[in-house]
C-alpha cells in the first residue's frame, strides 16, 4: 500500500512540473500576470492539504517568508478558496483605518498597545449587503518604516495569519493575537482585505503600525542600594491651639483666629505696682543663635532635638517621634505702675521655644516603661535693670492621671550643666543673656494604649516686686486634631512599650533599586486608582490594619491581612503566563492586604467582592531597549485592560520582589496601630508623568 501510494506521489510529482514549466512559458508575455498571480495558479494546483511531509513544511515556510507584502489578498486564500463563477456578486472593502488595542489609543502615528495578547481591527463593507470576515497579516519592519518579515500569528492555515468571525456589513471585525506570537518593545504594521464568502477585495487595506508597550519597564534588580526606607525629613505643622495670647493660624500662615488675651497681669503688690506678660509671635527671620548663612548651629548638648537647632524660627517642625516647636511666641515681662498713665518701671524681652521627644522603643528610651520628654528653652534678649531678677517657672499639664510618672523640670545651661530648680537670670552679670532649658520626662505606666493630652503655661517673676504673671502658652491641640498629643502602647508585638507623635504621616520609601517590579506596579496604582491611595502627591494616604482594628469578619474574629488577601489573591487565581527570565511570581495587591484601602477590607472605601474587580496585570520580558521587563495589561478578565475605574490592583510580580519590597516597614519604631496612615514613596519612579506613555526605571545614586 505504502509502495502504491508513494508510487502516485512521484507521477504527481512529475506531471507538476511539467505543468509548471508550461504554465511559465504561456504566462512570460502576458505583462498583466505578475510573479504574485503566477503564485496563486501554482497554489491552486498544488494545495496546502498536501504539506505533510518535511519537504513540503520547508516549501511552505520559504515561500511564506518571500511573500510580497502588496500582493494581492487572493493570493493568500486564508479565510477560504474564491468562487469567482458568482458573477453578480459585488467584491468587498476594508475600512481605511485599521487599529491595534487595547487600549486602541496612539501615540502619535503608532498604535500603543499594553497587551501582548494584541487585538487587531477593521471595519469592512460588502456592497451587495453580505456578511463579511476580515484577514490580518502581520509585518516586521525594516529601518526605513516598510514591512520586512511576515509574522506567523496561527497555525491554523499555511499562511499564518488570522481571520475574524463573520460579521454584518459595516460592523468592525476583530482577531486577538495569542500570547506568545508577537513581541514587546517591537515594532510591527499590519494590514487587512475583507472576504463575503465568494470573492476577496482586490487591494489590500492601508498600513497601520503598532507597539506592545508597558505602563512601566525595569531591569534586574541591582546586586545592592543605598536608598533608606524609613529616614523622615521633618514637616511644618500648625498648631490648632497656641494659647489665648497667641492668634490661631491656617495651613498656610493666615491668620484664621485672633488671639483673646494678649496680655496677662498678676495682682497688683502692696507698693501699687504689677507685673505683666505679653506674648506675640515671633518672627520668622529671628533666630535664636545668630551665625554666618550656609553654617549649621553648634548643637547644645542640653538639646532634646539635635536637627532643631537649625531651624528658622516662626515655624513649628515634626517627625513621628519628634516634635520642633519655634513659632511657642517671643514673650515681654512688663514691671508697671497700676497707673495705666505712668510709663512701666521696667521689661524684658525673651524667646521661647519648646520640644516634645517619643520614644518608640527601649532602644530608644532605655526604658521598660513607654516614655515621652518635654522640654522649653527660654532666651532672654533683653532684661531692664530695675528688675534686678527674673525668675520663671514651667508647668506641665497632662491628661495622663494616674497612669503617669513625670519628673518636675530639671534646669540646665547650654552645656547640659544643673541650674537649679527655675529659670534664673541676674541682671548686670556675665550670665544676664544666657540660655535656659527646662527638661521634664514623663514615663506611662498604663496597658492597652492612650493618647495623653498635654498643656503649658509659664509663671515669671521679678526681684524688684509685684506679684507673678502667667502666660498660657496652649495645648497639644484641638481635640479633634491633637497633632501635639503623644500616643503610648503595649499593644505593638515584639517590642516593649513606647510612645510615638501619630499625627505625624511618615513615608515609607520602596527601595525601587532592589526591588523595581514592585516598585514600578505600586508607582502605576498609585497614579491610576481612583483614590491614589499611598501618593503623597495626591495627599492620599494608606492605613494600617493593625492588631488593635475593630474590623471583623463573619466568624466574629478581628479582621486580619490573610483575610483581605484571601479575597482579591484566592487560591483559585491563575498567574498569567510570562517568559521564564520573569521567575516565580505571585499574586500582589495594591492596596496592600495590611491596610484599610485593600480592596478585601469590609466597609473600606475600596471593598470589591473579588480580585476580579480589580485592574489586572503582570511582568513578562522586553525584547528591545535598556530594559529588561514591563508591567502590561492582563486582558484575560477585562478585554479592554484596565479602565482606571477599578477600586484595587492585581498583579503576577516576582515573588522575591513582592515580598521584599515592604519586609522593612518599620511597624515598631513607628509604633504603626490601626488606622494610623503613612505614605509610600517609589524614588526610581517620581519622575514619571503618567500612565500614557511608558516610564522607564531610573537608578537611585
Amino acid at each position: 500500500m505504502y509502495a502504491y501510494s508513494h508510487k502516485c506521489l512521484k507521477i504527481l510529482r512529475g506531471r507538476t512540473r511539467v505543468f509548471v514549466r508550461k504554465a511559465r512559458r504561456w504566462l512570460t508575455g502576458r505583462r498583466f500576470f505578475s510573479r504574485a498571480a503566477l503564485g496563486a495558479v501554482l497554489l491552486a494546483v498544488v494545495p496546502f492539504a498536501a504539506a505533510g511531509t518535511a519537504s513540503a513544511t520547508s516549501t511552505t515556510a520559504a515561500a511564506s517568508s518571500a511573500l510580497d507584502p502588496n500582493a494581492p489578498p487572493s493570493t493568500r486564500p486564508a479565510a477560504g478558496p474564491e468562487r469567482a463563477a458568482i458573477a453578480a456578486n459585488s467584491r468587498p472593502a476594508s475600512g481605511k483605518n485599521p487599529s491595534a488595542g487595547p487600549q486602541f489609543k496612539k501615540s502619535g502615528s503608532t498604535w500603543r498597545v499594553i497587551a501582548p495578547e494584541v487585538v487587531l481591527r477593521n471595519t469592512a463593507t460588502d456592497p451587495d449587503g453580505d456578511k463579511v470576515d476580515v484577514t490580518f497579516e502581520v509585518w516586521t519592519v525594516d529601518a526605513d518604516g516598510k514591512p520586512k518579515d511576515r509574522v506567523k500569528l496561527t497555525d491554523s492555515n499555511p499562511y499564518g495569519v488570522l481571520v475574524s468571525p463573520y460579521v454584518a456589513s459595516g460592523k468592525p471585525a476583530q482577531a486577538e493575537v495569542d500570547y506568545g506570537r508577537l513581541k514587546p518593545g517591537v515594532t510591527y504594521m499590519f494590514h487587512t482585505n475583507a472576504f463575503d464568502g465568494s470573492l476577496y477585495e482586490t487591494e489590500w487595506s492601508p498600513w497601520a503600525t503598532f507597539r506592545i508597550e508597558p505602563y512601566m519597564s525595569f531591569p534586574e534588580p541591582q546586586a545592592s542600594s543605598t536608598i533608606d526606607q524609613t529616614t523622615q525629613t521633618p514637616e511644618t505643622f500648625t498648631r490648632t491651639d497656641p494659647g489665648p495670647s497667641l492668634p490661631t493660624l491656617r495651613a498656610n500662615g493666615t491668620i484664621a483666629e485672633q488671639p483673646t488675651k494678649k496680655r496677662s497681669c498678676g495682682a497688683p503688690d502692696a507698693q501699687g505696682h504689677r507685673l505683666c506678660i505679653e506674648l506675640s509671635l515671633p518672627s520668622k527671620k529671628r533666630s535664636l543663635t545668630p551665625r554666618r548663612p550656609g553654617v549649621a548651629a553648634a548643637v547644645p548638648k542640653a538639646e532634646l532635638i539635635p536637627w532643631c537647632e537649625d531651624k528658622a524660627s516662626g515655624a513649628d517642625y515634626m517627625t513621628r517621634s519628634d516634635a520642633c516647636m519655634k513659632s511657642v511666641g517671643s514673650g515681654k515681662l512688663i514691671f508697671t505702675d497700676t497707673d495705666p498713665e505712668k510709663p512701666a518701671l521696667g521689661y524684658a524681652n525673651f524667646e521661647f521655644e519648646q520640644r516634645i521627644k517619643a520614644y518608640p522603643t527601649k532602644t530608644e528610651s532605655g526604658s521598660d516603661f513607654a516614655e515621652f520628654d518635654q522640654q522649653i528653652l527660654i532666651k532672654p534678649t533683653y532684661i531692664d535693670p530695675q528688675l534686678e531678677d527674673v525668675k520663671m517657672d514651667w508647668k506641665v499639664a497632662s491628661s495622663c492621671d494616674d497612669e503617669c510618672i513625670q519628673t518636675p523640670p530639671k534646669w540646665t545651661d547650654d552645656n547640659g550643666t544643673d541650674t537649679g530648680g527655675s529659670a534664673y537670670w541676674v541682671t548686670q552679670t556675665s550670665s544676664q543673656y544666657d540660655r535656659r532649658w527646662g527638661t521634664v520626662l514623663t514615663k506611662w505606666v498604663g496597658s492597652g494604649k492612650k493618647q495623653i493630652d498635654l498643656g503649658w503655661d509659664v509663671t515669671a517673676t521679678v526681684g524688684a516686686g509685684g506679684n507673678p504673671a502667667t502666660a498660657n502658652f496652649g495645648t497639644s491641640g484641638d481635640t479633634r486634631v491633637r497633632e501635639l498629643a503623644p500616643r503610648c502602647d503595649t499593644i505593638v508585638k515584639g517590642t516593649a512599650p513606647g510612645c510615638t507623635l501619630p499625627y505625624f504621616h511618615p513615608t515609607f520609601t520602596v527601595d525601587t533599586n532592589l526591588y523595581p517590579a514592585a516598585g514600578a506596579y505600586y508607582w502605576l496604582m498609585q497614579e491610576r486608582l481612583p483614590d491614589h491611595a499611598g501618593a503623597h502627591r495626591w495627599d492620599s494616604l494608606l492605613h494600617y490594619l493593625g492588631p488593635d482594628t475593630t474590623a471583623k469578619g463573619p466568624d466574629g474574629k478581628p479582621w486580619t491581612r490573610a483575610k483581605s488577601q484571601a479575597i482579591i489573591c484566592p487560591d483559585s487565581w491563575q498567574k498569567h503566563p510570562a517568559d521564564s527570565s520573569v521567575g516565580t511570581t505571585d499574586c500582589d495587591e495594591y492596596a496592600m492586604a495590611s491596610t484599610h484601602e485593600s480592596g478585601g477590607f469590609p466597609g473600606g472605601v475600596n471593598q470589591v467582592s473579588g480580585g476580579d474587580k480589580c485592574a489586572q496585570y503582570f511582568t513578562d520580558k522586553m525584547t528591545s531597549g535598556n530594559s529588561a521587563f514591563g508591567i502590561f495589561a492582563d486582558t484575560r478578565t477585562a478585554t479592554r485592560g484596565p479602565s482606571g475605574n477599578e477600586r484595587c490592583g492585581r498583579s503576577a510580580i516576582n515573588s522575591a520582589q513582592n515580598q521584599g519590597a515592604f519586609h522593612k516597614l518599620p511597624v515598631k519604631s513607628w509604633r504603626l496601630l490601626d488606622d494610623d496612615g503613612y505614605f509610600v514613596s517609589m524614588p526610581g519612579y517620581e519622575h514619571c508623568k503618567g500612565a500614557d506613555t511608558t516610564c522607564a526605571w531610573r537608578k537611585i545614586g
